[in-house]
């Protein structure tokens, strides 16, 4: 690879990460009521910990160029302690504090087990049923993420915005067009062209904006704690340590959707998920020290690195390096943020179609028999059922049952795991 396209690799990669970055902090701000500053320092934040955590796996822990970014997971339990700090009188920084502390027992938990190697000792849980079920229903909720994101609404009208919500379509479409049959550097640098030419025509049709804000200061250190100091509860330490399960479950299937996608790079699955393992729980340290949504490794980015064929690591790991370094300017972190949340989310939605045949592909690694096909079944109707049901439905009920009934990549998994280990197949 010349140094051109490596650059223009890395430019793409770096892309990738920002648009994996925009979307939930904006969410989680709206939802505990930041202000729109507050909201401006936790997508800092969030850059700074993404390029963090990014280099560090890549470099340290499974050495695969997989981005980290803000898990839909987290937020799920983040939204779900949302609702229960205000049954309990809680303020909403007072919930927030509570969730750091979660963050800092699963990130403990991580890096015990994947520092011992006790993480090895667990991998017989996550069969391939079970690595396919957990990206099946991870795809189809952050599927409901990302198209909700390309669905602008009107501020005059409080309809949806049309205009918009086609150009995101395009962006969609382009993108699937480019990487399916386009040739050479088109269908290598899909995702970049497609979020690019979505950005211009955003412009050119008065969606979307550029400006730069102006600051006194270049460089700009994350706050710690701005959240204030953790403050552990019995329900978000029962919530983390079981919630640890489908860290390991998504760390599980990250490297796994991984080595489909990299030619070459199968064996020592082990050596890859223990050191992965202890460096998400660090990451999962420094995001509650730097009050952010948790990161994990994104099992798309195997959707991302089979449509581009960016396989190389070291434009990877330059991307990660540019991620942190404008973290640490609020001028340009202002100017980022403006790209259009419905491009970045159709580009995400892009990515998506690759998860779903790895999740495929891995559900079919076992005979399709009455055993197998009864397990895939219930955990999906289960799993993705749940989703559909009201946040109130759990209302009254013991916390950490609401924490488990709102999640339905939770249930999915865990039914997935349970069925699999008490209904062995017939020899």
């Amino acid at each position: 690879m010349n140094t051109e396209n490596k650059y223009l690799s890395g430019f793409q990669w770096f892309v990738y990460l920002l648009a994996n970055s925009i979307a939930l902090p904006i969410v989680i701000g709206n939802v505990f009521q930041l202000t729109a500053t507050e909201i401006s320092a936790l997508m800092q934040r969030t850059f700074f910990i993404v390029g963090l955590s990014s280099f560090m796996q890549a470099k340290f822990g499974h050495r695969f160029p997989i981005a980290d970014g803000p898990a839909g997971s987290w937020v799920s339990i983040f939204v779900i302690f949302a609702s229960i700090g205000t049954q309990q009188g809680m303020t909403m920084i007072e919930t927030l504090q509570t969730l750091e502390a979660g963050l800092i027992v699963a990130g403990l938990l991580l890096f015990m087990l994947g520092i011992t190697k006790w993480v090895q000792h667990l991998l017989f849980l996550f069969t391939p049923i079970v690595t396919g079920t957990f990206l099946f229903i991870l795809a189809i909720q952050l599927s409901g993420v990302f198209i909700k994101g390309m669905v602008s609404i009107d501020n005059r009208t409080g309809q949806i915005d049309v205009v918009s919500f086609l150009l995101s379509i395009f962006v969609f479409f382009i993108i699937i067009i480019f990487s399916s049959k386009a040739k050479g550097w088109l269908k290598s640098y899909a995702i970049l062209l497609g979020i690019l030419a979505g950005w211009i025509t955003f412009i050119v049709f008065g969606k979307g904006h550029l400006s730069i804000s102006i600051y006194t200061d270049f460089i700009e250190l994350p706050e710690i704690f701005p959240w204030g100091f953790p403050k552990i509860t019995g329900g978000v330490l029962v919530t983390a340590i079981l919630f640890t399960f489908l860290l390991i479950s998504n760390t599980v299937a990250a490297i796994s959707a991984a080595e489909e996608s990299i030619p070459n790079n199968k064996g020592k699955f082990h050596n890859k998920l223990t050191r992965g393992t202890w460096v998400g729980g660090v990451s999962h340290l420094f995001s509650a020290v730097f009050s952010t949504i948790a990161v994990v490794p994104l099992p798309a980015t195997a959707g991302f690195v089979r449509l581009t064929k960016q396989y190389r690591i070291i434009p990877f790991l330059f991307a990660c390096g540019i991620m942190v370094i404008i973290s640490l300017s609020p001028s340009i972190v202002g100017l980022l943020a403006t790209l259009p949340l419905p491009v970045a989310s159709a580009a995400l939605l892009a990515t998506l179609t690759e998860m779903l045949g790895i999740a495929i592909r891995s559900l079919r690694k076992q005979p399709l028999n009455d055993r197998n096909i009864t397990i895939i079944g219930i955990s999906l109707l289960f799993g993705i059922g749940v989703m559909f049901l009201r946040d109130e439905t759990f209302n009254g009920l013991p916390y950490i049952i609401q924490n488990i009934g709102k999640n339905g990549l939770l249930v999915g998994t865990f039914l997935a795991i349970i069925f699999e280990q008490l209904w062995k197949p017939k020899n």
